[in-house]
């Protein structure tokens, strides 16, 4: 487990033009958030940094640019993943923590971005699918008012159901799988309010989510507004707002991956960056 954690909430994605580009200041709040990353890892005497960009950035027309100003600014060498590599790398993770015996795994990940998949019998999977269909990013394009009108919810699912009904034949030709897992604050705040152990139990407790404890939340959550939203357990004021439209997510997938029940995995991709880089360093090694 890790031995120092920060985090800062960018939501860069609500920072991008309706042309897809990011703004500045978007690019001001990344720059910030980098330098600071940066202080924070020389005080703890970090010696090698792994610096990576996801969905908000490589979907930004700008992104490059974006990256080289802040790489001039600040010194910080950050790559953009690919939505296939980020799915590749949160699986290796989920495979790390939940082992061999956990047979064929189906990952689920649902970002602020984008929606990761990937399934497989070995650490690297051996299907994966990449879909626009974050939370944060739903919420942005499709609803526009907080509780949203019942006709754009409507809409919402339709269309996220026809993205994933397009791609689920990619995973599902592969077989069934023997442990689904969950990965994202999505899952784990939707777990939270069926009544999964709260995080302050630690990250061994196991967590599971049924489908139909999804179904049923993702039509409560898109009828309230965020402050009632906020006052459900482990519901952040900062991820209220996009709480519907990630279990939306959550429930298209779940159902038409025919998955009744999955398990929260507490790794997910920047544990699998870090597992690829010890592994390069370990065949560096010998």
């Amino acid at each position: 487990m890790a031995a120092f954690s920060h985090k800062t909430e960018l939501r860069l994605a609500d920072h991008l033009k309706p042309d897809s580009r990011l703004t500045e200041q978007g690019e001001a709040r990344l720059t910030a958030a980098v330098e600071e990353a940066l202080r924070i890892a020389e005080d703890k005497g970090v010696e090698d940094l792994l610096a990576f960009a996801t969905s908000a950035v490589r979907d930004a027309v700008n992104g490059d640019e974006v990256l080289a100003r802040v790489r001039k600014r600040t010194g910080a060498s950050i790559n953009a993943l690919a939505g296939e590599d980020e799915a590749r790398l949160t699986f290796l993770a989920a495979r790390r923590w939940f082992g061999w015996s956990s047979g064929r795994l189906l990952v689920i990940d649902i970002g602020g971005g984008s929606l990761e998949v990937a399934a497989g019998m070995d650490e690297e999977p051996e299907a994966v699918i990449s879909l626009p269909l974050g939370a944060g990013r739903l919420t942005r394009d499709w609803l526009t008012a907080d509780p949203p009108p019942p006709g754009e919810v409507r809409k919402l699912r339709r269309h996220v159901r026809a993205e994933i009904a397009r791609q689920a034949g990619v995973l599902l030709r592969r077989g069934t799988a023997d442990h689904v897992v969950g990965t994202s604050k999505t899952f784990r705040q939707l777990a939270r309010i069926a009544g999964a152990a709260a995080s302050s139990e630690g990250p061994y407790v196991r967590r599971f989510l049924e489908h139909s404890d999804v179904a049923a939340w993702a039509e409560r959550l898109a009828a309230m507004g965020s402050a009632e939203r906020a006052r459900q357990p482990g519901v952040s004021a900062v991820r209220a707002r996009q709480l519907p439209a990630g279990a939306i997510v959550a429930d298209a997938i779940m159902d038409l991956m025919d998955v009744s029940q999955l398990e929260i995995c507490p790794w997910a991709l920047r544990e699998g960056v870090i597992l690829r880089r010890l592994d390069v360093l370990t065949l560096e090694a010998t």
